[in-house]
Parts: C-alpha cells; sequence; structure tokens
C-alpha cells in the first residue's frame, strides 16, 4: 500500500545536550556485541524492527550482512534484562565526525516499561565515547509513536523534515509475516 511518510531528522551537537534517563530496570546490562555475525544482527533488527516496516535490510544477503557488521565504523550494543534480549541500537561512525544511531528500538515485551528512554542514554554516550563532533539520527511515523518524543527528551533538535509517499507492505512483516506482535 502507499503511505505518506513524514521522516524527522534530528542531531545533538554537545555532549552537554544530553538529557540522561536512568536506569529503572531490574537485571539490565547494556554490552557491546564483541564479534556480531550476520545471524544475531539480522535476528535483532527483524525482532525490533519488524513491527514498525524496517524492511530496507530484509532482502539482503549474508554477505552484505557482513559487510555491514565487519566495518571498523560499525558497532552493535544490545540490552539484555535478566540475560534475554529487550533491544539494542547500532552506532556508525561516519566523515566530519558524525556518529549515527542507525537503528535503535526494543522488542516488543519490553516496550512501554521505562527502558526507552535509558537506552537511548547509552547509545548517545556510546556515539560521544567515538570521538563524536554530532550525533544525529532519524525517525518517521512509522515507528514507535513515542519515538519522537523520546529523542526530544533526551536532548535531540529537528533540523530537517521530509514528508514522501513510500510503498510499504499491507502487514507488518515482523520477525515473520504477518507477526503482528503490537
Amino acid at each position: 500500500m502507499l503511505i505518506e511518510i513524514k521522516t524527522h531528522y534530528l542531531e545533538m551537537t554537545s555532549p552537554g545536550d544530553l538529557r540522561p534517563k536512568p536506569n529503572s530496570m531490574q537485571g539490565l546490562a547494556i554490552e557491546q556485541v564483541a564479534r556480531p555475525t550476520p545471524e544475531y544482527n539480522r535476528f535483532l533488527y527483524t525482532a525490533v524492527g519488524g513491527d514498525w516496516y524496517w524492511t530496507d535490510r530484509l532482502p539482503w544477503t549474508y554477505q552484505q550482512w557482513q559487510e555491514l557488521v565487519d566495518r571498523p565504523e560499525f558497532q552493535t550494543w544490545v540490552a539484555y534484562v535478566s540475560g534475554s534480549p529487550a533491544g539494542y541500537f547500532e552506532l556508525e561512525a561516519q566523515s566530519g565526525g558524525n556518529v549515527e544511531i542507525v537503528y535503535f528500538g526494543l522488542l516488543p515485551a519490553y516496550i512501554g516499561q521505562g527502558l526507552g528512554g535509558h537506552l537511548l542514554t547509552v547509545a548517545i554516550e556510546r556515539a560521544w565515547e567515538m570521538g563524536a563532533s554530532r550525533v544525529c539520527l532519524d525517525t518517521c511515523n512509522l515507528d514507535h509513536p513515542g519515538a519522537l518524543a523520546n529523542y526530544r527528551a533526551r536532548g535531540f533538535q529537528v533540523f530537517r523534515e521530509e514528508t514522501a509517499s513510500e510503498e510499504v507492505p499491507d502487514y507488518t512483516p515482523g520477525p515473520w509475516p504477518e507477526a503482528n506482535r503490537i
């Protein structure tokens, strides 16, 4: 189906702009994936993004996933709650001192429990630790309804907005077609 998508591009230009949210979840550990693999990164991508129409990487080959995770400027971080994956984020160092939060989100079972603000805080802190002079990300109306508010609450500012029509499946792809978990 053809829908109108409004994309917000956000940035943070100083570590002092971060308004952190403390952790309130018992059993939380946020760890960098030391040896990312195509299988694990694809699992995270579909488990977190499948209900939000994250589809751009679905047709990727194993080799394309391997090339992504092998890049030295790319990092994957995972939030675990009592040993189970609860969410993740990807960071990518780019030219000009930019670090982009490429993907960010929670598995459906952990949405609405106060984890998103803290996980975003950690993502921003790790981006600054990579030597960023600017941390950026984008979100759109297909993402979780609270995403933009979370980004703004942590200190991001919108610097550009775009609206475009885009073809999306009739159902969210989920970790498997028509999962409809949220």
